[in-house]
């Protein structure tokens, strides 16, 4: 596989730095924010010494159940030929997408969770950066009132820079993140020594007893405590990227150490001040480190936010490989790694949203309202299709396969049901970005299927082509022809517009249809799939996995019809481009058809998508009514 080839070039420590950078920078802030929101939130928890160990011992079990084994132990095994996320582990669930059976319930699951993970690609930015330009209220309360514009600078600045490509700046990634990790260490390490009782903490007894003395307030501060898990879903999605390795390694040896530690030593800090509890992490700090704390805060809040953005074009390209979302613009920044794209349209929708919150909530605080209700849903889904997968895929009994899925589920219901009630407080931002994405992939689907059906009601079956042929000759005019064509068992509707108007055929001809699979790369080697018809006909089938963008040109270079070798400046692509109509006869309401016609409409034409030579394109429209 190109990803495991890849990785396996690499050392494992250079490929472990990266990761660092790539995999941890989301949950690598948290610590900026989240104990703080404990007990600065909604409840306003009392800064108690008791309160104070419950917390961090909630902290640290969450960091172990959650990351440590559910996602590292367990979710990372659940690799779709190496790749993950949520739609690479749809696909294995579903063994390709079949929608009968479960396929019916986990397509819409898998779908919908990956329609959260935009809502919090929005969210995690905004909160990130702004949590650390706040570091301006402790370091210059004197220019505070800089806070809102400077961050949304920031943000307009790094959506800027995408189109460039991030290869220069990922370079700098894992040793800045590493420097951000190994600080937090130090910061926390300063202050557990001051108060080494809280260290008492990582007894579970101590999570138990919070519980047991705040009833409700203190299950409503486990929408707090979620924050500092928030990264875990970064995990899965980007192991196609370094590999198993060393994303545990990076874990294990420096990401839940440097947490670990300083979430403790702000723990240690709140219990010598209670009153910093308006902001520990930066008050952890001694004077003189303010400025540099700053600007190291920034730095790995950007590399946060990258991170989340990079995953919003990676999610997007899955989504249009599997035929979730119309053909958009997707540029390649870079000659040697795959993942390295660009999707202008969400980038610009992302940074749009990202200034608005900023604007619109005023700060962290009020963002972590909002923040975490799409990534707890997500995680409850995923643990619904891990388990699909243990059951369908691995042939786990039911009880291995639901012993750790019914302790993982426990745990996400849990942090789910704290979220939940933060809907009210900014938390429907989210859901309803989830919720508008989801209309729109469901959307693209069910209409594609509707049209497909449409076309082949009134479509000529292939293998009745060299009959047709026979009875009506065409005029036979030198050259090659490729026919574009969905479905490969119908004779493509612009092969039959031509022999109606033009009355010819090319003398050798190609229908060509591109398949995108459930898994995630398809070698060269296995590219191509010819099949000689009658009559200077070929069935020609490229297949492409869905981490893979088509260039029909580079996979014909070297193919071969009746002896001919295929030449690009002696072919014409032919393509049919459909006008929809909305009928009210497809079996989806108006209005998702009216949506459906329109997305249609805004679609990245065939000729760019699949890297076609606009001047060897003939299009040939038809109306078809759904």
């Amino acid at each position: 596989m190109e990803n495991q080839t890849h990785a396996g070039k690499t050392p494992l420590l250079p490929l472990t730095l990266t990761a660092l950078g790539v995999v941890y920078g989301d949950i690598g802030t948290s610590p900026l924010y989240a104990l703080r929101e404990c007990f600065l939130g909604e409840m306003g928890l009392a800064t108690t010494h008791a309160n104070v160990l419950g917390v961090l011992s909630l902290i640290f079990w969450a960091l172990i159940l959650i990351i440590s084994c559910k996602y590292l132990l367990f979710i990372l095994q659940a690799d779709n030929q190496g790749e993950g996320g949520i739609l690479a582990l749809m696909a294995l669930a579903t063994h390709g997408g079949s929608e009968r059976g479960v396929g019916r319930l986990l397509i819409p699951l898998g779908l919908f969770g990956a329609a959260l993970l935009y809502g919090d690609g929005m969210i995690t930015p905004a909160i990130s950066v702004l949590s650390a330009v706040e570091g301006l209220q402790v370091a210059a309360p004197s220019v505070q009132h800089f806070i809102i514009p400077l961050t949304v600078a920031i943000l307009i600045g790094l959506f800027m820079v995408q189109r460039h490509g991030t290869a220069g700046v990922g370079r700098v990634f894992g040793p800045v993140t590493l420097v951000w990790f190994a600080v937090l260490a130090v910061m926390g390490v300063s202050w557990i020594v001051k108060r080494p009782e809280v260290l008492w903490a990582l007894d579970p007894a101590y999570a138990a007893a919070f519980f047991m003395h705040n009833g409700l307030p203190g299950f409503v501060v486990l929408g707090a405590v979620f924050l500092v898990v928030t990264g875990g879903e970064a995990l899965y999605a980007d192991m196609g990227h370094f590999g198993r390795v060393p994303i545990r390694l990076a874990w294990f040896t420096v990401v839940l150490p440097g947490l670990v530690l300083n979430y403790f030593g702000q723990g240690a800090l709140l219990l010598e001040r209670p009153d910093a509890v308006t902001n520990p992490f930066y008050l952890m700090a001694p004077t003189w480190a303010l400025t540099p704390l700053l600007l190291l805060a920034t730095a790995a809040t950007v590399i946060a936010s990258q991170a989340v953005i990079s995953g919003a074009f990676s999610l997007t390209m899955q989504a249009v490989q599997l035929g979730y979302s119309p053909r958009l613009a997707i540029e390649h920044t870079s000659a040697t790694e795959r993942g390295q794209i660009y999707v202008p349209a969400v980038n610009w929708l992302l940074m749009i949203c990202c200034v608005g919150l900023v604007i619109g909530f005023e700060s962290s605080g009020a963002l972590a309202a909002a923040y975490g209700i799409a990534v707890t849903t997500t995680m409850v889904i995923t643990t619904a299709l891990f388990y699909t997968v243990a059951r369908r895929r691995w042939h786990w009994s039911r009880l291995a396969a639901a012993l750790p899925c019914l302790g993982f589920l426990v745990a996400d219901i849990a942090f789910l049901g704290a979220n939940a009630l933060k809907i009210v407080h900014g938390g429907w931002f989210p859901l309803l970005v989830a919720g508008m994405f989801f209309a729109l992939m469901a959307t693209w689907k069910d209409g594609r299927h509707v049209l497909a059906r449409r076309m082949v009601a009134g479509a000529v079956p292939l293998d009745k082509l060299p009959t047709l042929l026979a009875h009506e000759p065409p005029a036979r005019v030198p050259g090659t022809a490729v026919f574009m064509a969905g479905n490969p068992q119908i004779v493509p509707p612009a092969l039959l517009h031509n022999l109606k108007h033009n009355r010819v055929l090319h003398e050798r001809v190609a229908i060509l249809t591109v398949v995108t699979e459930d898994r995630p790369v398809v070698p060269r080697s296995e590219r191509k799939l010819i099949e000689p018809l009658s009559g200077g006909i070929t069935r020609v089938t490229l297949r492409y996995g869905f981490m893979q963008s088509p260039n029909v040109p580079r996979a014909l270079h070297d193919l071969v019809l009746d002896g001919w070798e295929f030449d690009i400046h002696d072919t014409t692509f032919f393509l049919g481009r459909e006008s929809l109509v909305a009928s009210g006869g497809s079996g989806m309401s108006g209005w998702r058809e009216r949506l459906f016609a329109f997305m249609s409409g805004i679609a990245r034409s065939a000729t760019a998508f699949y890297g076609l030579p606009p001047d060897r394109i003939v299009e040939l429209g038809s109306q078809v009514k759904l």
